[in-house]
């Protein structure tokens, strides 16, 4: 299982709980698309992650830009994804940037809303945000493989399923 999630806004450690705490435990692979804050809660992830990707958010530290990239492109369960924290592109832009990289799937955060959004040939996932949502729901997401490429959800911290979308390769 792939879980992605962004927004972590913590200056103290992953602050994650319930549904998504299980989530990034039973993963593979964990995907966040930025602000940590401060290398302590990106020191964090990478303890409670078997392979972290991330990139840096618009309120990330000095010390969480030197280790990480603002934008990444890698691949998983035979997905290509683009990785970014989005703060600087539309949803055009974010499409463009998928395209431009060839990707099945572009990862971003930045509004602490929730989003799974076909764009032109292009899946453009937000997760939400776990821990400072707006809105007042905390989600992530969780991606499984399928024969066909991944079937994906998007989660309450309490585990229900808010959505279901699929990426196909």
């Amino acid at each position: 299982m792939i879980t992605v999630l962004s927004d972590t806004h913590s200056r103290s450690g992953h602050e994650l709980e319930g549904r998504a705490k299980e989530a990034v435990e039973d993963s593979s692979v964990v995907v966040h698309a930025g602000d940590f804050t401060n290398e302590e809660a990106l020191d964090a992830f990478q303890d409670a992650s078997d392979l972290l990707y991330a990139v840096y958010g618009n309120n990330a530290t000095p010390g969480v830009r030197d280790r990480l990239p603002p934008e990444r492109t890698f691949e998983a369960e035979g997905v290509r994804f683009v990785l970014t924290h989005g703060d600087d592109r539309s949803s055009t832009g974010l499409s463009l940037l998928g395209r431009q990289q060839a990707a099945d799937v572009v990862v971003f955060g930045h509004s602490h809303r929730h989003a799974a959004t076909d764009a032109e040939e292009v899946l453009l996932l937000n997760p939400g945000s776990h821990a400072s949502p707006r809105g007042g729901i905390p989600t992530h997401a969780e991606l499984r493989p399928t024969d066909d490429g991944l079937e994906g959800e998007i989660r309450h911290r309490d585990g229900s399923v808010v959505e279901k979308f699929e990426i196909e390769v």
